[in-house]
């Protein structure tokens, strides 16, 4: 494996793109493509920088020299709390709609959110703890969740139907259905393109 394997598979690892790489080393994407593609090496300072962003050596950029790997605990705390924000924001919607569908309080709509609040909080905290990002798939259930509740309430206070977790009827069904799917597609897009 050469050196330009060595960045490509360090970048897709952390998953970033090749611009942001190029911005962190401070050269233009076209440099990070055509050092991917065989086409040039990168220069010795621009190495050092890459075995700093990536934490590996420079023997190991260079010569493939692997060091004993020690397992990296912000990485592995920043996955976890990626799932962890994933369940929480599940488990806060099932509350809610189980709250609701027994006693119609907003009390249970309160507790339901705190705990989808405090899975968007283990969600960043998870990004400023790992350098790598979450997966697309993570990124794309947490929005599809979390919106799925303030969505149903916006569209029940603008209609004046009865504001409740998910739609009571079939109005509000609806119309939230089309707003769901309208703001899960424009997400969805734009997570697609920051890919």
């Amino acid at each position: 494996m050469r050196i330009e394997e060595r960045v490509l598979r360090l970048r897709k690892e952390k998953g970033i793109s090749q611009e942001e790489l190029a911005e962190k080393v401070g050269v233009s994407r076209q440099a990070v493509s055509k050092w991917e593609s065989k086409q040039s090496t990168p220069d010795l300072d621009k190495v050092i920088i890459l075995s700093e962003y990536f934490g590996v050596t420079t023997d190991y950029l260079l010569k493939g020299i692997e060091t004993p790997k020690q397992e990296n605990e912000n990485f592995i705390a920043g996955q976890l709390l990626y799932i962890a924000s994933t369940a929480l924001l599940v488990i806060g919607l099932l509350i809610a709609f189980a709250g609701w569908y027994e006693e119609q309080s907003a009390e249970n709509i309160w507790v339901a959110m705190i705990i989808q609040v405090v899975g968007v909080a283990a969600y960043f905290i998870g990004t400023l703890m790992s350098e790598s990002k979450a997966s697309f798939i993570i990124k794309w259930l947490n929005i599809i969740i979390g919106l799925f509740m303030p969505i149903a309430m916006i569209v029940a206070f603008i209609f004046n139907r009865v504001i409740a977790p998910y739609p009571t009827d079939f109005l509000t069904a609806l119309i939230f259905s089309i707003v769901y799917i309208v703001t899960a597609i424009i997400f969805f897009n734009t997570l697609k393109k920051q890919r």
